[in-house]
């Protein structure tokens, strides 16, 4: 039987609703883990426990971005493919990009290991706060290699369109985490290090569950040869470097922002590890969507259905606003309810409301700028992607947050980060309309040229 690729037909709303909806789930309970296992250390209160999970989150992000990057790259690659019904193609790319990621994690993993130290010095960690994060990045950070095969298994599930085993996938970390973190911290009395160990075990269920649905369930993994890494690590690359580039920016702009507000001390730092881990959750949708609709955009690209692709960058931006409506009034009804979890002191609690009474509303923007990383990443120029996240994190975040810290203190900060997604979400979404337009008439264009040719040669 003939496979066919799934999102060249039908509605686009319905393809971009359900792959976000998926995709939003599986992310969520992906950083979930993080923030179950901040919940479960909260419970040993602890100011200098919680300011270090904050550290270790903004060194670890470093990680994550990078492995998110090599996801994003592989769902263009694969969905390209499969778009094109090059099936086989799809297989080995699939593969490759299995191999390529764990490889570069695993050196990255251990450069970390290494220069822990000496990072979380530079992000403003001190004394007991830098011991005990740094003792939870020795057990944790190792487990990164295993962690990106299970992101990568997600994002090939989700290039072929099987948007729930995708969401599976991740979801079966954040159930681990919620399962291994108490029994770990209180019940073999282990404390934070039994919080890294439990984000271990939650990463490796991930993985096998993904190696599971890739291989036995979809078979789109091949054996491959030294040749197809030499034929395909030149396409995975032009697409995973200008996107590591892109989602380095993130990391980095949060540690700007973690840097300056660190000079109000703990409680102000345990407060924005609160406030990361929230937002994180609540917008899961918002940070599914670039590599959601990446395979409908990848797809109907390989296909030459640029009507279709116009169609999902649009849908994409009504429902990325009508979610992050939604989940803002959800996260002002529950912020006292967070505050309690999360035994917060004062200063701690002014940071996390600032953003979820004033600031939430940005990740609009933030929506807006990930529809845009979709077009750019899957119609050829993902260096456009840089571009535009770095002027938020690079160009915009250090200076709004140090003048936001001058005039508010540490909720500035806040204000701050805010102000950056909106500047670079207007100016990013107006460009990519105008981005799909000019791919649309340069494939116009080529396929005439070679209509011609064709037509001179016979």
């Amino acid at each position: 039987m003939k496979r066919q690729a799934r999102f060249v037909t039908g509605s686009t709303m319905r393809h971009v609703a359900v792959m976000t909806s998926t995709g939003m789930i599986g992310l969520t309970f992906m950083f979930l883990v993080d923030a179950i296992t901040l919940f479960w250390v909260s419970k040993l209160n602890s100011e200098t426990f919680m300011a270090a999970m904050g550290f270790a989150w903004t060194v670890q992000i470093f990680s994550i971005s990078l492995a998110v990057a090599f996801m994003i790259a592989a769902t263009a690659l694969v969905s390209r493919s499969i778009g094109a019904e090059r099936w086989e193609d799809a297989r080995k790319q699939a593969t490759v990009c299995a191999v390529l990621s764990v490889g570069i994690l695993s050196i990255i993993a251990l450069l970390l290991l290494v220069f822990r130290d000496q990072i979380l010095g530079v992000v403003g960690a001190t004394g007991d706060t830098k011991r005990v994060a740094s003792n939870f990045l020795l057990i944790s950070v190792p487990s990164l290699p295993i962690m990106v095969l299970g992101m990568i298994g997600s994002s090939v599930l989700r290039a072929e369109g099987d948007g729930v085993r995708s969401m599976m996938v991740t979801i079966s970390s954040g159930v681990t985490a919620a399962i291994v973190d108490p029994l770990l911290i209180f019940g073999f009395d282990l404390g934070v290090q039994g919080a890294a160990m439990g984000i271990t075990i939650a990463r490796t269920v991930s993985a096998i569950l993904a190696l599971y649905f890739v291989i036995r369930v979809k078979d789109l993994a091949a054996k491959i040869s030294l040749n197809d890494i030499r034929k395909w690590y030149i396409p995975f690359a032009m697409i995973a470097v200008p996107t590591i580039l892109t989602q380095m920016a993130s990391p980095t702009g949060n540690l700007f922002a973690t840097r300056v507000i660190s000079d109000f001390g703990e409680g102000a730092v345990a407060g924005w590890g609160v406030l990361g881990r929230v937002s994180v959750v609540a917008f899961g949708g918002v940070f599914a969507l670039s590599g959601a609709i990446g395979g409908i955009v990848g797809q109907n690209f390989g296909a030459g259905a640029f009507d279709r692709v116009r169609l999902a960058y649009r849908d994409a931006l009504i429902f990325s606003t009508i979610y992050v409506a939604a989940v803002c009034a959800v996260l002002a009804l529950l912020t006292p309810a967070i505050l309690s979890a999360f035994n917060l002191s004062s200063l701690a609690a002014e940071v996390v409301t600032t953003f979820t009474y004033f600031t939430a509303g940005s990740f609009m923007f933030a929506g807006a700028l990930y529809v845009s990383n979709a077009s750019f990443n899957n119609l050829g120029r993902p260096l456009y992607s840089t571009l535009f996240n770095w002027i938020k994190d690079g160009a915009l975040m250090l200076p709004l947050c140090i003048l936001g810290a001058s005039y508010w203190g540490a909720k500035g900060v806040v204000y701050g980060q805010a102000g950056a997604w909106v500047i670079a979400g207007t100016i990013s979404t107006i460009y990519g309309w105008h981005f799909i337009k000019q791919v649309e008439k340069r494939t116009a264009k080529s396929r005439e040229k070679s209509r011609k040719g064709a037509l001179r040669n016979g």
